[in-house]
């Protein structure tokens, strides 16, 4: 067992093995590390821990010290210093007119060594460009071609299923793709569905293959002649993640049918003539699903109404409180309604009361009104007991229910004050017009009194003559 700790370069994925030399070195710190290119600024991505010797590569490389502030200081000024050359050497690709696309530079740590990454079509003859590149920074320059996956790796970015890129996040290594794990899958040719932003096939295919090829020896292929609870049909679809299979019955070729594939019999795999092939007498059985717990204990509630349980004498108080709960919401929707049980034979009604409806509340009779609003008036005294006089409205007591036969006081024997109403005129025209024609009723009209003697003749008044009189003022006779 050897004592490691793991590191992480720039711009890369793979995790690398260094000697901490007795140091304890916590995850997410910087430290300078021996590499076969010299002194590297690395990031710990896990502390000290112990690995077994095969999964060790011989020399294991010592970590040199934790990093210090200059050396974040000098990681910093090379991380401008790379900004500074990718913008020179695009200028310079350009002078010298080169089919040749720069993805990225880098600078190591201790600034000898400058290398430049490109990606081309073809070869290109960049020495040219080499001569310029080392006159303008005074270091050693190279220049390094790589392909589109390693250009998507460096670059990063987002697939089409939304996340970043499986090989710019934990990739260590590219792994082999071919058209054939798209087939298997039953996914769309179409190079645009199952292409990555590189322009290679997704590297994602890879990662459900095994399942697909494992759930593909339990499930009949295409075009398979096969024996099914219905018949004798060919199989004309296969759906893998489900293990369903399509087939076209002989007796109903217009309508496919779905089965599992354990309710299939396969008579002959693949494509091919029937001749020669015997059918079975039997016919597969059909699949039952197994039932779940749920489904099970509504089973138990519909037919049974309890739970199984271990103790079958015990109540099952889910269950109870299921039919309570169905029964609330019937009553609510207004679907079943509590009925009244009739009396048994030979009961008296008396004794079937209790259980019968109550009877609806009688409403209160009202004591008739009062003469007219006139009479009413002129009357100073307190009303007869005819009269029949209701209580005003603020003293008077709602009517309630009695239990007893006596509904009203004077049927108890109970003594009743007698409260003088004074009734208000209603100030409405229809009662207006109603109380000027009584009154008009109730008076007698002119010729009435004069035929009754009642009309004193006014006497006719003469004309006043003047007080000088006649001519020369004397008063004529």
């Amino acid at each position: 067992m050897a004592e490691v700790i793991s590191v992480r370069f720039r711009s890369g994925t793979k995790n690398y093995y260094f000697d901490p030399r007795g140091l304890q070195i916590a995850p997410d710190q910087y430290v300078i590390v021996e590499t076969a290119q010299g002194t590297e600024y690395a990031r710990c991505v896990e502390g000290n821990h112990t690995v077994s010797d095969q999964g060790v590569v011989q020399p294991l490389r010592p970590v040199v010290r934790i990093a210090t502030d200059s050396d974040h200081k000098a990681a910093a000024y090379n991380r401008r210093r790379e900004k500074e050359a990718f913008a020179v050497c695009e200028k310079k690709i350009a002078s010298h007119k080169l089919e040749m696309k720069l993805v990225n530079v880098e600078c190591n740590f201790e600034g000898s060594k400058i290398i430049f990454f490109f990606t081309a079509d073809g070869r290109v003859d960049f020495r040219e460009l080499v001569k310029d590149l080392a006159g303008v920074f005074r270091a050693r320059i190279e220049l390094r071609q790589i392909g589109v996956r390693d250009e998507a790796k460096m670059l990063g970015g987002l697939g089409i299923c939304g996340r970043p890129l499986c090989c710019s996040q934990f990739l260590d290594e590219f792994i082999p793709v071919s058209i054939k794990m798209a087939k298997t899958q039953n996914l769309s040719l179409n190079p645009t569905k199952i292409s990555g932003t590189c322009g290679r096939l997704m590297c994602c295919l890879k990662y459900e293959q095994n399942a697909y090829e494992d759930a593909a020896k339990r499930v009949p292929k295409n075009d398979s002649f096969v024996d099914t609870p219905d018949g004798i049909g060919n199989v004309n679809g296969v759906d893998l993640l489900r293990e369903e299979v399509q087939v076209r019955l002989d007796s109903a070729p217009e309508s496919p049918k779905r089965y599992k594939g354990c309710e299939v019999r396969v008579l002959r795999s693949g494509k091919g003539s029937r001749e020669g092939i015997e059918i079975p007498k039997d016919r597969p059985a059909r699949y039952i699903p197994p039932e779940t717990e749920e489904e099970r204990e509504e089973r138990m509630i519909r037919s049974h109404g309890i739970l199984f349980q271990d103790d079958p004498a015990a109540p099952a108080e889910e269950a109870r409180e299921e039919k309570r709960r169905s029964r609330r919401r019937r009553n609510h929707k207004g679907g079943d309604k509590p009925r009244v049980e009739s009396a048994p034979k030979g009961e008296s009604s008396q004794e079937s009361a209790p259980k019968a409806a109550k009877p609806p509340k009688a409403a209160p009779q009202k004591a008739p009104k009062p003469a007219a609003a006139k009479d009413a008036l002129s009357k100073d005294a307190s009303p007869s007991p005819k009269a029949g006089a209701q209580a005003p409205r603020a003293e008077r007591k709602p009517n309630r229910p009695r239990r007893s036969g006596k509904n009203t006081p004077a049927e108890r024997g109970e003594k009743v004050e007698k409260l003088i109403v004074r009734t208000t005129t209603d100030t409405t025209a229809e009662k207006k017009a109603a109380a000027d024609r009584a009154a008009q009723k109730a008076q007698p009209t002119g010729e009435a009194k004069a035929k009754s003697g009642d009309v004193r003749r006014r006497p006719r008044r003469r004309p006043r003559k003047p007080q000088g009189g006649g001519q020369g003022g004397q008063p004529q006779s």
